[in-house]
């Protein structure tokens, strides 16, 4: 289904590792009518424009918290993709603030604007850390997506759509840890620094993050929490296929770190929904335009509610990969 051909995709925080796939993404498989690149950074979105040259790419200098320059940019756009964040743990453990008017009232604006240029759909990235949050961006990044679900009750039947996906950590985005073990590895240092040796993470690649999101601009209603089925890995397999020359030496969990990361909590298994490739954490809130069946999507695929007390965690979870899987695909995306 060609759903971006002759649309205009507006993405924010487009200069990131997500949305440089998404651009390669939406060029090599699409004819969309424009790509807008919204964000903040003037240097990163020079570097982009002389690899995403187009001429259907936009670049508009331009931040989330700032509403007006966001009704700018949105004027005539169809899709929207949210990817504008600031995700960095640390980070915004010290800067709570700066993360709060990012995360929340940015999104707060996004809705704002699509709502007043009636974009047709809009997609917010979230993350696995806002199901059952410890720190503060993953509370930040639960409170948007609260935000981007109720804001259908805003629209009624009317347009846009606002859905949300949520997925765990990136291979190889920038700021994740294999990255991090490359850098030690190449700076001669003789041990990596592991958290917890029986700790877990949900692992995708981007691309596979980019062909999740645009399947569910194809899948929605509106209302949607998407969570993809993906497998899980133990940080030790992964310092071992990345680094396996060098030892281990246990530093502990750090503040706001999970030793397993969930994506579907069991307090939500109730409206849960699980497809053959995905889940879909349905509404808590009842829509004013009426009932939707969320069991059988857009697309036609059909869905089966979850067992009372499902949970999809990284550690519990059936699908891990191994030593030599890990190695293979990264490999595979060039680390």
């Amino acid at each position: 289904m060609a759903v971006f051909n002759k649309k205009i995709i507006l993405i924010t925080g487009g200069t990131g590792s997500f949305g440089k796939k998404c651009v390669e993404t939406l060029l090599s498989r699409y004819q969309p009518r424009k790509v807008i690149i919204f964000s903040r950074d003037e240097l990163k979105q020079f570097d982009m424009q002389q690899v995403f040259n187009a001429p259907c790419m936009r670049y508009f200098i331009g931040d989330v918290r700032d509403k007006s320059r966001l009704m700018q940019a949105c004027n005539g756009v169809d899709y929207i993709i949210h990817a504008a964040a600031l995700k960095q743990v640390p980070a915004a453990e010290y800067n709570p603030m700066e993360c709060i008017k990012t995360n929340i009232n940015g999104a707060e604006n996004v809705i704002d604007a699509a709502i007043a240029n009636k974009v047709q759909k809009v997609i917010a990235l979230s993350t696995d850390k806002a199901a059952n949050p410890v720190n503060l961006y993953g509370a930040t990044k639960l409170c948007s997506d609260k935000l981007f679900v109720a804001a259908n009750n805003m629209v009624g039947a009317d347009c846009p759509r606002f859905s949300v996906v949520r997925y765990g950590n990136v291979v190889g985005s920038r700021g994740s840890v294999v990255p991090f073990f490359k850098g030690l590895l190449k700076g001669g240092e003789q041990t990596l620094p592991i958290t917890d040796a029986n700790m877990t993470r949900f692992w995708i690649t981007l691309q596979q993050g980019v062909d999740f999101v645009f399947k569910s601009f194809e899948r929605m209603y509106g209302g949607e929490i998407f969570v993809p089925k993906i497998p899980s890995v133990k940080i030790t397999d992964v310092a071992e296929a990345v680094a396996p020359s060098l030892q281990h030496e246990i530093v502990g969990v750090r503040p706001g770190e999970k030793m397993h990361e969930k994506m579907v909590p069991r307090d939500d298994s109730y409206r849960t929904i699980e497809f053959d490739d995905h889940y879909v954490i349905t509404p808590s809130i009842k829509f004013s335009d009426g009932d939707v069946d969320y069991c059988r999507n857009v697309c036609g695929e059909r869905g089966n509610y979850a067992e009372p007390g499902f949970c999809y965690d990284s550690g519990s979870n059936p699908d891990f990969l191994s030593v030599e899987d890990i190695r293979t695909l990264h490999d595979g995306v060039g680390l």
